[in-house]
């Protein structure tokens, strides 16, 4: 008799990696038929988050892609910039339509199983245990999105800074905003000189998302985030009258913590907790989709599902980058500005997408050559 609760794949948590994941699998002839069970404490029935990526072309993402533009502004003390993005388009997604998307599509394959639990533990033989509070599951491998229970920083070898920020999403009474350019990062607005930032997506001439994010390694009082978004509507777009219609908060890992050490024969590390984010940006959204069709492709071919998962020359790039902000982190507003105004923004997405080529590479070091960087990569060769 056929046990209920073996799965030929376990993934545990269904947010972005997740649900990305369990969509690979459905959408893969050799794979589709493979009993997959999704196990979370949470429905995902909250807006929490805003994912911003770019990319070139349509994708599937676009049905529900809640806006998309193709000019970025930049702006410092010293310089403003309009970037036109083209070929590429920057788009962003409500956390809410990416979850009831995929929920919706995964629902209607008779193999996708959406359980909801709380895991306790997990143990492996040659298959995984997976205890849950309301039950045990088992899986011919598992994938987790939960954090190591030993991740811990502070006093390691290993950077970690902190991207940190909370947003308004705003609504007018009459029309502010130019709905065909957003603003990348606006740094006439630092918080005692650290590398923060204000970030602004307007999704139409009346409504808009206003964040003030950290790059730092220390975190501030919410107090500090609402503070610098009123000025910023106040002061700078002088904005009388407006609501606010949501809130969101959240605080990213920038690391070079090897998440992939916790890797085992039978489970693997997604997500966050996979290492998925890209160290010194923190997008992770295209990165998620990458590493989901790698991990599928590995599987069809009978690797390691996490095998060639990661670039080693970006790891370091990224180890040296977090190494500049962790020590000179008023330095960042001179990274970005040299990055943003010396490069093309093909070579920058290219480079940040991990697909460039060493030429490429080569202008991005170049752009960026200060005796801060030399220091940062002797340092990083030392501790390695």
């Amino acid at each position: 008799m056929p046990n209920e609760n073996h799965f030929d794949y376990i993934i545990i948590g269904h947010g972005l990696a997740g649900l990305q994941l369990a969509l690979g699998f459905m959408n893969d002839d050799e794979l589709k038929h493979k009993k997959i069970a999704l196990i979370d404490p949470s429905n995902k029935a909250v807006n929490d988050k805003t994912w911003s990526f770019w990319e070139t072309g349509s994708s599937k993402w676009d049905t529900i892609t809640e806006k998309s533009w193709k000019t970025a502004l930049f702006h410092s003390k010293k310089q403003s910039l309009s970037i036109h993005l083209k070929p590429y388009t920057y788009k962003s997604i409500r956390s809410i339509d990416f979850y009831n998307w995929s929920k919706n599509t995964l629902q209607q394959s008779v193999n996708t199983h959406f359980i909801k639990d709380v895991i306790v533990s997990t143990s492996e033989t040659d298959i995984v245990s997976v205890q849950g509070k309301n039950g045990l599951y088992t899986a011919n491998h598992v994938f987790d999105s939960r954090m190591p229970n030993n991740f811990n920083l502070e006093g390691s070898k290993y950077t970690y800074i902190q991207q940190h920020f909370k947003g308004w999403i705003i609504e007018t009474e009459t029309p502010y905003f130019n709905p065909k350019t957003f603003t990348m990062m606006d740094y006439r607005f630092q918080h005692q000189n650290s590398t923060s930032f204000v970030y602004v997506l307007p999704f139409s001439e009346t409504r808009a998302l206003i964040e003030y994010t950290f790059f730092t390694p220390e975190t501030v009082s919410e107090s500090v985030y609402d503070a610098a978004i009123k000025d910023y509507i106040d002061n700078h777009l002088q904005i009388d009258n407006y609501k606010i219609d949501e809130t969101e908060m959240g605080n990213i890992p920038m690391t070079d913590y090897p998440f992939w050490t916790h890797n085992s024969k039978h489970l693997t590390k997604i997500g966050t907790a996979g290492g998925w984010v890209k160290g010194s940006t923190g997008y992770s959204f295209k990165h998620t989709e990458k590493n989901v069709a790698t991990i599928i492709k590995n599987i069809k071919n009978g690797q390691e599902p996490s095998h060639n998962l990661f670039q080693k020359k970006y790891k370091l790039y990224d180890k040296i980058f977090l190494k500049v902000l962790e020590t000179n982190n008023e330095k960042g507003v001179w990274i970005f500005e040299q990055f943003y105004s010396k490069n093309a923004i093909s070579t920058m997405f290219r480079f940040l997408d991990e697909e460039s080529s060493f030429t490429e590479d080569l202008k991005i070091m170049r752009s960026l050559f200060s005796w801060n960087f030399i220091s940062a990569f002797i340092k990083v060769l030392i501790r390695r």
